[in-house]
Formats: structure tokens, sequence, C-alpha cells
């Protein structure tokens, strides 16, 4: 509406990207009965075959979740935590499932503070035992299996079982990964990257360098704990010998000992929470709620997107690409202020995602780029007053499922950043998910932050899974992106793409992507052969020319998207890391 006026106020650039799409860019795969996108081709081999099998898409999960924690071990793994959303077609219903991992009992709000009250820093907190949260998964994946599983447990996670004692090839992207943190070590100070000896022997050649890809990787210890998952059920992982060993490790860390207690693993639960749910242009879009802010961002920025028409655009053009920048601006300028875990600070929920407030802040928006956004004024009451702004990386992965049945499981799963804390147990990763609290407890000031740290609160986070529903109620679309605080921009983007500009899932993923963070304006890098073709160049020009501050940087994503038809499933797989669909 208000966009066509101002338009004819400013000269935008036309189109950067042509509507062709190069033949020698990744296509969409389409079954007939089912499938699965994963970040990994032996993790997706795994759900295929257990959905092939009759498993559904909780089956299915588990079976991809144990293969990613042994193959991409830098992104998710028994040691960290998750997000579901789950729409089970026997009943109509669609939930969310929280396996985020907790602070300790004995967390303080000063935790990443030294004795001067100054931050500790982000790496040194990061390496060390204190960033450890008491992990979900194993827990999240015996509630999804009781609940909707089918399949025996100890043939979902038989494939897992069989590469970790049989062998697997490390690929490129987890080799270079490692190679990137030796690197970060200083040269005569000890070892702070891979500081753990365990960890240190299974990444590294006996001369200390990364392992190279394709060489062969086996896991005996992690096919042992999977075993005892499959005897004694998620216990096996939270009390017992395990249990004492995650524990030991975190309070002995080498570099900050940790708190973590035996009693922390043995009360953990995982938590069934209401989706966060929102309307764009005649689709529900179901997301992850708090301590969440992935299905309240992506939910604004829609609603915020939904004042405007784009139809008249094309995907990656100026006017788009401004348009999506300042309704991110807006979305994350309320993320940070307001969203924290609901179970120990009030958010408004609902206020954040109505229509009418979601009108006000998209009338902020005009031909030039607003600068820096306020937090608005929801409706609704909340419990803090001071902003988190920090940004934070990750190492996370995403998985998309639709089983014969008609279920469909969204999940984003994490250690937080690139193999968690550095240290192995068992086979497995521990995650620093504590790093994603504000190390600081109040703003400049000394108001409360709504994320600061607090004994047994789960980290505000930005995994964004979301199922799209089409306008009577059918599941249409199982989207989701690991990439830190970028993941709100790229699940955001590839909703878009789909309903506003018709992309099928692998069309959507490939288009390059452009966002704001509340920050720069960050244009993507052209990859060859991965996303569509162009340069960013005269898209920055004509951002430039509207205000923004503008950043051309890699954008590495991990998309996996599936688009449910008529007629079966077309799937995407995001080829900036290792995506494959599989099904039949």
């Amino acid at each position: 509406m208000k966009w066509k006026a101002l338009t004819a106020s400013v000269c935008l650039a036309t189109a950067l990207y042509s509507t062709a799409w190069a033949q020698d860019l990744p296509q969409a795969v389409s079954t007939e009965r089912e499938m699965v996108v994963t970040a990994n081709p032996l993790a997706t081999a795994a759900g295929a075959k257990v959905l092939n099998n009759g498993g559904t898409a909780a089956d299915a999960m588990i079976a991809v979740q144990t293969v990613l924690g042994l193959v991409e071990p830098q992104s998710s793994g028994l040691g960290g935590g998750a997000f579901i959303v789950y729409y089970d077609a026997e009943t109509g219903t669609t939930t969310t499932i929280d396996a985020r991992e907790k602070a300790p009992a004995a967390a303080t709000e000063d935790r990443f503070l030294d004795d001067g009250g100054n931050s500790i820093g982000f790496s040194n907190a990061w390496q060390s035992g204190l960033s450890v949260g008491v992990p979900g998964v194993p827990r999240m994946m015996e509630l999804m299996h009781e609940r909707y599983g089918r399949l025996p447990m100890d043939r979902l996670i038989a494939p897992a079982i069989r590469l970790a004692r049989g062998g697997f090839e490390l690929t490129e992207r987890t080799s270079s990964q490692v190679a990137g943190l030796l690197a970060r070590n200083v040269a005569g100070e000890p070892r702070l990257f891979f500081r753990d000896p365990t960890a240190f022997a299974y990444f590294t050649t006996p001369d200390g360098e990364a392992k190279p890809a394709g060489t062969l990787m086996r896991n005996r210890p992690y096919a042992e704990t999977l075993a005892s998952l499959a005897r004694q059920g998620a216990d096996a992982f939270y009390t017992g010998p395990i249990a004492a060993d995650i524990v030991a490790a975190v309070t002995g860390d080498l570099n900050i000992p940790g708190d973590m207690a035996l009693a922390d693993l043995a009360g953990y639960q995982v938590i069934e929470r209401a989706p966060v749910c929102v309307d764009y242009r005649g689709h529900e879009v179901c997301g992850m709620g708090p301590p969440s802010s992935g299905g309240i961002a992506v939910g604004q920025m829609l609603g915020i997107l939904q004042s405007f028409d784009l139809s008249g655009f094309e995907r990656v053009s100026v006017e788009a690409a401004h348009l999506f920048a300042q309704a991110g601006r807006l979305a994350f300028a309320d993320r940070n202020f307001y969203v924290a875990d609901s179970d120990f600070v009030p958010v408004p929920v609902a206020g954040l995602i109505d229509d009418d407030y979601l009108a006000s802040r998209a009338a902020l928006i005009g031909p030039t780029d607003m600068g820096t956004a306020s937090p608005g004024d929801p409706p609704g009451a909340f419990g803090a007053a001071g902003p988190d702004p920090t940004i934070k990386s990750s190492g996370t992965s995403h998985v998309s499922i639709v089983d014969r049945d008609g279920n469909a499981l969204s999940m984003t799963t994490t250690v937080e950043s690139s193999f968690g804390n550095g240290v192995m147990v068992h086979g497995f990763l521990l995650n620093n998910e504590l790093t994603d609290f504000s190390f600081s407890p109040t703003d400049s000031a000394g108001n409360p932050v709504a994320n600061r740290v607090e004994a047994g609160k789960r980290p505000r986070s930005s995994m964004s899974p979301s199922i799209v529903f089409d306008d009577g109620g059918k599941v249409e679309i199982v989207t989701g992106s690991p990439g830190g605080s970028r993941i709100i921009g790229y699940t955001a983007q590839s909703i878009m793409n789909m309903i506003d500009f018709g992309l099928d899932p692998q069309e959507a993923i490939n288009s390059p992507h452009y966002g704001n963070r509340n920050s720069n304006t960050e244009l993507e890098t052209a990859i060859p052969g991965v996303t569509g073709p162009g340069d960013a160049a005269d898209l920055q020009a004509g951002l430039e020319a509207l205000g923004h501050p503008v950043s051309v940087r890699s954008l590495t994503s991990g998309l996996s998207i599936i688009q449910v038809t008529g007629d079966g499933f077309i799937g995407g797989a995001d080829q900036r890391r290792d995506g494959a669909v599989g099904g039949r």
C-alpha cells in the first residue's frame, strides 16, 4: 500500500538477478510418499530408510539426529539441544517441543564477569566449563519416540551405530572447521581450542593438524553411548556413568571449570509449548516461541511485510531487499529487548505479533533506511527493561521431514558454536549454549536484561523451525535453517521467496540472501553453482543510495525445505553446506 507512493519519490535500481535460473544450479527433488531433508547425505539416507520401512517423522528424526551427531559433530549432537515444531496428522494439531539446554542450579547472573565486573570475553567463556548447559537432545528423542514413534528405538539408532563402528569419511566442511579453530590457538600459550585431549586426538593427525577430508573416522564410544540409550532409555545419559563423566568434564575443564551437578542432569525435563502462529497472505506460519525468539521474529518480519505488495518486485531487487531489511531492523529491536525464557520473564508474545501492532511498525518504514530501530510498545506485560543486542555465532543444523501419514516435523538442533565447547565425553561433544545468555545482567543504565543468566533458565535462541499451512489448514511448507541469529532472516526469506515470488524449495534456497539484524544490511557473496547468478555490487549501490550501511559477505545458511503438493513433495537442500533430499 504505502510503498507504491514511496517508490515515486526515489529511484530504485532494477533487479540484480535474472528470473531465469542457471542450469548448473541445484534443482528441486520430487517424491510421492514421504520426504526428509538434512544437512548431510548420510543422515538423509538414514532418515529415508526409516520412512521407507514405515517409520513416522519422529522415528526418522531420531535416526537423523543420531547420525548428524556423528558425521556433523560441529553442529549438533547428544550433548546439545533442539527445538521442534510438530504437526500430528491424526489429531490435526500442531505443538512445539522445547529441548533447549538449561543453566545449572549454581549459575548466577555474573557468570561471565571477572572479579572486577568485566566480561571474561566470548572465546574464554565459549571454551570453558562455564558455557555448558544441561543437554536436552537425549530426553527429546525419548519423548518424541514415546509419543509419536512407531519403530523400535534400536532400529532407529542402528545406522548411527554402524557408521560409528564401521567408519565414515570426514567431510571437507568438518575438516576445515577443525583447522579454523586450531588456527585460533596462540603460539606459545596452552592450547585453548581442542584443549581436551580426547577431542584433540579424535579430530587431528599425530602431528596436530586437522585430519583431512576423506579420512576414515570411527567413534566406538559414541556407538556404546547409543547402545546404552537403546537399552536403558534417556536415563542412561542423565544418570549413571555418562552423567558422572559429563559433570567431571565440566567441573574439571582445563580452561575455566564449570559448576554443573548430577542433580542438574537428573532433573532435566523437555517442555511442550504452544506454537507461535501468524497469518501471512492467507497462510498460517507456525514457529517456536520463547525461549526462542525465532517464531516471534519470523512472524514479525512477515507480518510487517504483509503491509506491502511485493508481487511487482523481483525476489532479489533493491525494492525487496530494502523492505526486508527494514522489517529485520524492527523485528530485531523487539527481539533484543523483549524475548527471553518465558518461564522466568513475562514476554508479550501475543502483543509482539498483534496485527495492529505490526501495522504500526510497518508504518515506520520509509523510502530510505531508518537506521538503528528502537523497540516498540506492544500490548501485554513485560518483565525487564534492558536490551541484549549481542550477536552470537552458532554450530547448528536443521531437519525437515514429512511422512506418508502426513505428520510433519521441523527441527533445528545445535551445540551452539562450532564443536560446542570443544570437550568430548563418551563420543559426543558438550555444548556451549550458555554463551547465548547476556554476559551482562544489566544494561548501561542499570536496568535488568531479560536474557540475563539465572539458575535453571534456558538461554534465548534464534532457532526458527517453521511449518506453514495453506488456507485450508493443510501442511504446505516445512522450513528452517542453521546460522546463528541470521537463522531468523534465512527462514523468513525462504517463506517470502515461496509465497510472494512463487519459487520452489530449491530455488528459494539458491536465491542469494540479504537481511538486517538492526545493524548493517548484509548481502551474500555469490557462490558459483550454488547461488543465483549475478554480482552483489549493483544491489549494494542501490541500497547505499537509500542510506543503507552495507556489508557483502559469506552467508552460510543450511536451509532444508519441503513443499507439500497435491502430487507429493518437492524438496530443496542447501548446498552452502552438505544438504541432501531423500524419500520415495
